[in-house]
């Protein structure tokens, strides 16, 4: 993992990154967020990301954000979950992340809204994660049940979608990758027709294709090498 000093010069070109791409794109640069994903970093990357400006910090793994957020030090971060949830990992998942991005399947939909439920949470926020790509090894579902899973979570009585969120083609080729991020801005305005709803939130994009993210319209983007450096080897203390 980087020093500190590396870090904010690294969050200082990501920055320049995206506000270059919001202008080529016509948009106002406080219309993208960026997230920090300290997944498998200790919790003083947390920490350094929060003092850079940061307001969210993205996690994959249930249990590493578990033991990891009361170990950072400095407050004032959203955290979220943006890795696969298993059901059996639900209720700590509740208990632990601000929201939720990878709701994938109306199973999931039943278990979190029960969770909430017993928990006291009323619009809990979630993201609906597609697999826009149709790509097997990525997780979410598929865009055709897209519609179904949505009402899903607009008929629970405790959870809050909020928009959409997808994983960019693994390519170099830039229209194949700007395709993913199209087709879930095409579906996100279908649904909001079809639903009658506002889901303003499309996360999609990282450190290699953001550019081409936010031209398509994505609101937050999820970089995590690009600002701490390669993986570390954060384990659980227990």
């Amino acid at each position: 993992m980087h020093n500190q000093k590396q870090f904010l010069i690294q969050l200082n070109q990501i920055r320049q990154r995206i506000n270059t791409a919001c202008v080529r794109s016509g948009r106002k640069a406080d219309e993208v967020s960026l997230m920090a994903v300290t997944k498998t970093h200790p919790a003083e990357a947390v920490d350094w990301a929060i003092a850079g400006g940061l307001s969210r910090i993205g996690e994959n793994r249930v249990q590493e954000g578990a033991g990891k957020r009361p170990q950072a030090k400095v407050p004032g971060a959203l955290w979220e979950l943006i890795g696969p949830l298993q059901s059996n990992k639900a209720r700590l998942a509740v208990s632990t992340f601000d929201r939720i991005q990878t709701v994938d399947r109306p199973k999931l939909v039943k278990v979190l809204d029960r969770i909430c439920a017993e928990e006291g949470k009323s619009d809990y926020p979630v993201l609906m994660q597609v697999n826009v790509g149709k790509d097997p090894a990525k997780h979410g579902c598929s865009g055709p049940d897209a519609q179904s899973l949505a009402e899903a979570i607009l008929s629970s009585e405790h959870l809050k979608l909020e928009g959409l969120m997808t994983i960019g083609a693994l390519s170099e080729d830039e229209k194949t990758v700007r395709s993913t991020f199209s087709l879930l801005r095409d579906l996100r305005d279908e649904l909001q027709a079809a639903l009658g709803c506002q889901l303003p939130e499309l996360s999609m994009g990282m450190t290699g294709d953001l550019e081409w993210a936010i031209e398509e319209g994505s609101t937050l983007i999820r970089v995590g090498t690009a600002l701490y450096g390669d993986r570390g080897t954060y384990h659980l203390s227990s």
